[in-house]
């Protein structure tokens, strides 16, 4: 699934394309992709002026000239792209039209193959943000964002570290790649509780995580497969970089031991024994 800097690459990309165009023509090609939406998405839409494009971690949301927003969620396989015309993709779920002053009109289309993805209106918060993700937390990005809050709370918990970072009510944007990327770069075994990290321990996760994401948005995210593109269709290419997320079996960089994979909360977990040695465990 995209995380915090495959999202951000299509939002910047996205924004530069849509903002000031007018929504028409509003075609939803695939029902399962707003199935969440509550009343019919292409009147809600229609003539709609986007404003602009916003993101707080992993979810996105179109700002329009309306009382709503549009959230999209790109989940395990979806795609935003704008086209001089009708691509023809057979995983198109939603379309329309963009109209933006002296240019010729282009087409918008949300792709999807899984359709684990989707898009649906709603209503803002007193903060300005949507209120389907008010309870998420703030993102590293994020100019708001307070260190010492995150600092705090998660050296409260019991669960291991790996689980909180993966944990979108305590820190926004990371998931299983750039956890494990966090993780291997301080040196520590995600395993570890929580209660036994100190306050060096939890800025340095922010320091580094936050170093690890911006390394894959310059390098356009991390793509596996075709499955995540910007909206040009481009893949990213911060794969290249990775140092234990997939490498099972390869030697670690630091120490040329071979990365271990493990089973981790229904998915993969890849670390170092010996540069993530497990001191910190019960």
């Amino acid at each position: 699934m995209p995380e915090l800097p495959e999202v951000e690459v299509v939002r910047s990309g996205l924004a530069k394309r849509v903002a000031g165009s007018v929504i028409t023509d509003v075609k939803v090609v695939h029902p399962r992709a707003v199935r969440r939406n509550l009343g019919d998405l292409a009147s809600q839409l229609e003539a709609a002026t986007i404003m602009g494009v916003s993101r707080r971690g992993k979810y996105m949301w179109l700002e329009l000239d309306r009382p709503y927003v549009l959230m999209i969620h790109l989940g395990m396989s979806g795609q935003l792209r704008v086209n001089d015309s009708p691509s023809g993709h057979p995983h198109v779920r939603v379309e329309w039209v963009l109209n933006r002053a002296s240019e010729a009109p282009r087409y918008f289309e949300f792709l999807d193959q899984r359709t684990f993805g989707g898009m649906h209106v709603s209503d803002l918060d007193l903060d300005e943000i949507p209120t389907v993700i008010s309870h998420i937390a703030r993102d590293p990005f994020d100019s708001l964002f307070d260190v010492n809050s995150f600092a705090l709370l998660l050296l409260q918990r019991t669960t291991q570290v790996k689980r909180a970072l993966l944990d979108q009510n305590l820190i926004s944007g990371i998931g299983n790649i750039y956890a494990d990327e966090c993780l291997w770069r301080i040196g520590l075994d995600g395993r570890t509780p929580c209660n036994h990290l100190t306050a060096t321990h939890a800025a340095d996760i922010v320091q580094v995580v936050t170093q690890v994401m911006h390394e894959a948005l310059v390098a356009g995210g991390t793509s596996f497969d075709a499955l995540y593109v910007n909206v040009n269709g481009e893949s990213g290419y911060f794969s290249r970089s990775l140092a234990v997320y997939g490498r099972e079996g390869k030697p670690c960089d630091r120490c040329g031991n071979p990365i271990i994979r493990s089973k981790f909360m229904n998915r993969s977990s890849f670390h170092c024994v010996t540069c993530q040695p497990p001191w910190l465990l019960p």
